[in-house]
C-alpha cells in the first residue's frame, strides 16, 4: 500500500482521531499504522505536519532534519508527539491506501470543469470522481504521470508525476496539489472498478 499525509478542506491541523480516522475512509484508506509509516518513511516520505496515526499517537516522517520540523540536530527518522487527547487534540492525519481495484484516468474539457461539472462527466463515462487515496495508489502502483491538475472527490486539486520534469512541480516524483480552489475549472481524475 502506501502512506500519504491528509489535511481537510479548512487546512493544517482540523482533525481529532475520530475525524481523522473519517477523513481517511471518505478518500478510500484507512489511518495509518506506525509500522506503515516507517516504511514509508524508509522509502523517502518527508513530510513536517504532525499526523494521526490508528493507534492514537501523533507523529511524522522527517529525511531532511531542518529548523521548524524537530530541528537542524536531530537525525533523520518519525518525530513523536506520543498518544494525544483523541476529542481534544487536532492534527492532519496520515492515510493507508492499499493497492487499487479499479482504473484512474484524466479527463479534459477545453474550457475547463467546475467540480460538479467534473463529477457528472465522470459519471457520464461510467465511473465517478477519484478519492484522493485513489489517485496516490495509481501513482504509486501503476506509475500515473499527469501534467494537468484535476479535481478529486473531496473538492481539492492534484496531480500525479511519476517522472518529474520541468513546468511539473518540484524534481522528485510525488502527487501535487493545488489545495481547495472554491472556483477554477480544471479537468477530473475518475476512478473505475475493474
Amino acid at each position: 500500500g502506501i502512506v500519504f499525509p491528509y489535511q481537510p478542506l479548512h487546512g493544517q491541523y482540523r482533525l481529532n482521531f475520530h475525524e481523522a480516522e473519517r477523513a481517511c475512509q471518505e478518500q478510500g484508506a484507512i489511518l495509518a499504522t506506525f509500522n506503515q509509516l516507517f516504511q514509508a518513511w524508509s522509502e523517502g516520505l518527508d513530510w513536517c505536519n504532525a499526523g494521526w496515526l490508528a493507534d492514537g499517537t501523533v507523529q511524522y516522517p522527517i529525511h531532511q532534519p531542518r529548523k521548524p520540523c524537530g530541528g537542524l540536530h536531530l537525525a533523520p527518522g518519525i518525530r513523536s508527539y506520543g498518544p494525544r487527547h483523541r476529542h481534544l487534540h487536532r492534527f492532519d492525519a496520515f492515510c493507508f491506501s492499499s493497492a487499487l481495484k479499479g482504473e484512474v484516468f484524466y479527463l479534459d474539457h477545453p474550457a475547463g470543469m467546475t467540480l460538479e461539472e467534473a463529477k457528472q462527466s465522470c459519471q457520464d463515462v461510467g465511473a465517478e470522481i477519484a478519492q484522493v487515496g485513489q489517485l496516490y495508489s495509481a501513482w504509486k502502483f501503476v506509475g500515473l504521470d499527469r501534467c494537468d491538475a484535476g479535481w478529486l472527490a473531496d473538492g481539492s486539486v492534484r496531480y500525479p508525476i511519476a517522472k518529474p520534469r520541468a513546468n511539473c512541480g518540484p524534481a522528485e516524483p510525488g502527487v501535487r496539489s493545488f489545495g481547495f480552489p472554491s472556483k477554477g475549472r480544471f479537468g477530473v481524475f475518475c476512478y473505475k472498478e475493474r
